[in-house]
């Protein structure tokens, strides 16, 4: 079998994303997961530029990884140093690693009007940067910016930078579409090329502005790159960079080459989400291979055909990358998506032809008001479990009172010293118990969750682990204005799962309740609370 290396630069061409910042520690969790992966090279950042960064090579020196070598990154001296003089070059060999990756311009143009360099300096630049790192007994990478623009412009000294990194002692040269903008017939090309006058490593590193980078990735691969560079998730500036939790399945699954072993590839989707939330943002549902809705399947046929035959629908198999499939309950469903998604859940509804039916009718009859279930599982969950005749409710919701109250300012205060305050009053039922509860918010929704879980918390403590994670109100495209009814749908998550759930009225305040109380039931029931 053909093997390819995998490199992943999450923790510094990701890191550049609109959003990220990661801290020391949160780089330093990505590594290690990365290294479970079965990362082969992680690149940790550019000493010479962050301080941040030399931290986190100082720190990486505690990490004992398995599989991944970490990477540093810099560029190749300047014009007028002398690569042992060179603070960015210097920068590297403190970091400590065992390679270090170098870019350097492979475009005549940006040589000429970016540098302000000759193209033969610019040679000398190269070849005298990895010269002395290999010197200092580092293996050395090169990254040729801007490769593919240059191939186009002036083939000839685009692979006369890449000749001389590789005669310098480059172990490998990286061809980077820095701008996104290469085609993969282009990339094939310019491959083949490269391959045609060098022996060493030939590697692809694409960038995602034309939607191409997983396409480029892999055409240079089938036109001979022995390396993958790119990001968990695609993260990275502008449109991003090659998506490796696309790419690692493709190269095993699909052409049937070598990078991480099956029980590696079976943790992508636990790494692409654990890696979403150290980053602080919410997972992409609709990622390939490793997005919650890559499986998910709606319309009746769908899923007949999930069940018998598989292939039918999943162009592979969910669990080989972590995931799992799905299938949505939507009004125009069947009790065969009914049996299905029960089925899902642990209930056997096969012997219950009338309460499938009865089901089906209540879902049918909820989703022409709007409800979408699609997008809250957990709320359907709960659906078809309340449903069931020995179902008894963890808490009951019994009712609620919310104020608002603007005051005015005091003689002694200004207008911009107004407040809004907002109280709410909940009652609950717990087992026999019933429960009144008081709380503040900084508005009507938040005082109502404030206070039902203030009261929940009495009797399950282990609630303080659910965070309510997003908070969005829909109002459908026939509303009636301020009188109209809403949807609300809340994303709740604690440290290792996310679940959605809604509630609809003509209240928004109603509208959140409901959702809130499904929530926090939901995940009482995954826990396996024991009831009052």
């Amino acid at each position: 079998m053909r093997h390819v290396q995998l490199y992943d630069t999450t923790l510094r061409d990701g890191a550049q994303r609109q959003g990220i910042s990661f801290s020391v520690d949160d780089k330093l969790k990505i590594t290690r997961k990365l290294d479970d992966l079965g990362i082969h090279y992680i690149e940790g950042g550019w000493p010479g530029a962050t301080p941040k960064d030399v931290e986190f090579f100082t720190k990486a020196r505690d990490l004992s990884l398995s599989h991944a070598t970490l990477v540093a990154f810099g560029s190749t001296r300047r014009l007028k140093n002398r690569a042992e003089r060179d603070p960015n070059l210097r920068a590297l060999l403190k970091a400590g690693t065992k390679v270090a990756t170098l870019v350097g311009k492979s475009w005549d143009a940006q040589v000429t009007e970016i540098l302000g360099s000759t193209l033969e300096d610019n040679l000398a630049m190269v070849a005298d940067s990895i010269g002395y790192l290999k010197a200092q007994g580092l293996r050395v990478f090169f990254d040729a910016e801007h490769f593919f623009d240059g191939y186009k412009a002036n083939p000839d000294y685009a692979l006369e930078v890449i000749q001389t990194a590789a005669n310098a002692g480059a172990e490998v040269v990286v061809l980077c579409d820095t701008n996104g903008g290469a085609l993969p017939h282009e990339v094939t090309q310019a491959v083949r090329a490269v391959r045609q006058g060098i022996s060493v490593t030939v590697a692809i590193h694409a960038h995602n502005d034309g939607e191409l980078a997983v396409a480029n990735s892999l055409a240079a691969v089938q036109a001979g790159a022995a390396q993958v560079q790119g990001t968990i998730n695609g993260y990275g500036e502008r449109c991003g960079n090659a998506n490796l939790c696309s790419i690692i399945p493709t190269l095993k699954l699909k052409l049937k080459i070598g990078c991480i072993t099956g029980k590696q590839l079976a943790r992508l989707t636990e790494v692409s989400r654990h890696v979403s939330e150290i980053a602080s943002l919410s997972p992409d549902a609709h990622l390939p291979y490793v997005g919650a809705s890559a499986f998910s399947h709606k319309a009746d046929r769908y899923v007949s055909e999930v069940t018998e035959p598989e292939e039918s629908y999943q162009h592979v198999d969910p669990s080989l990358v972590g995931n799992r499939k799905r299938a949505r309950v939507f009004e125009l469903c069947s009790k065969s998506n009914i049996l299905y998604k029960a089925k899902e859940m642990g209930l056997d509804l096969t012997s219950q032809p009338q309460q499938v039916q009865r089901l089906l009718d209540s879902v049918r009859q909820l989703e022409s008001l709007a409800f979408q279930y699609g997008g809250a599982e957990a709320s359907l969950e709960l659906l078809l479990r309340r449903a069931q005749p020995d179902y008894r409710p963890l808490f009951e919701l019994v009712d609620f009172i919310v104020l608002v109250e603007k005051r005015r300012p005091t003689s002694t205060r200004s207008d911009k010293d107004e407040e809004i305050l907002a109280e709410a009053i909940v009652k609950i039922k717990v087992g026999s118990q019933v429960v009144h509860i008081a709380a503040e918010g900084n508005g009507p929704v938040n005082a109502v969750d404030r206070a039902l879980r203030k009261a929940l918390l009495q009797f399950y403590p282990e609630l303080a682990a659910v965070r309510l994670l997003d908070y969005k109100v829909r109002i459908p495209e026939d509303s009636s204005g301020t009188g109209s009814l809403v949807h609300v749908f809340i994303k709740s998550g604690d440290s290792e799962h996310e679940w959605h759930t809604l509630g609809s009225s003509v209240n928004v305040i109603e509208a959140s309740w409901l959702a809130l109380a499904d929530s926090l039931e939901y995940w009482l029931l995954k826990k396996g609370a024991e009831r009052r």
